[in-house]
């Protein structure tokens, strides 16, 4: 995680991976839900990432995702995005998955839409809050 922090060229993702980094070192016992999990195609292809902000104690967890732009359009995120919705909604401690998102990425929004999530009336730091709930 180190050195991929430090081949980030984009300050925002530099710190929210730091985030992610601190979040693996401070509850080692949950790494899995602050680790960045790369997204790849069949070919090993990088094309983005996914992780979670961590897991709170009431069972829910924030999401965030990002596919670089050359790559985007595909539907690449919404698989990856159900991909990990089913590995977290398999642990019996997870009720509910939230993500934010700026009210102008339509193409964010689209994929939560896809995904099934839906606003939640809260707005956080990044937008309008998301969320979907195990079934």
């Amino acid at each position: 995680m180190e050195a991929f922090i430090e081949a980030q060229t984009v300050d925002v993702l530099k710190a929210a991976y730091t985030e992610m980094l601190n979040g693996c070192l401070e509850y080692p016992d949950q790494w899995d839900w602050y680790a960045i999990w790369m997204i790849e195609l069949k070919d090993g292809t990088h094309i983005g990432e996914i992780c979670f902000k961590g897991l709170s104690a009431d069972g829910i967890a924030e999401i965030g995702y990002g596919i670089s732009e050359e790559y985007r359009n595909n539907g690449y995120a919404a698989e990856a995005v159900r991909a990990v919705l089913e590995w977290a909604f398999s642990h019996p401690e997870v009720i509910s998955i939230e993500a934010e998102t700026e009210s102008e990425n339509a193409a964010s929004i689209r994929v939560l839409e896809k995904c099934g999530f839906a606003l939640n009336g809260i707005i956080g730091e990044e937008g309008p809050r998301w969320a979907i709930s195990k079934r």
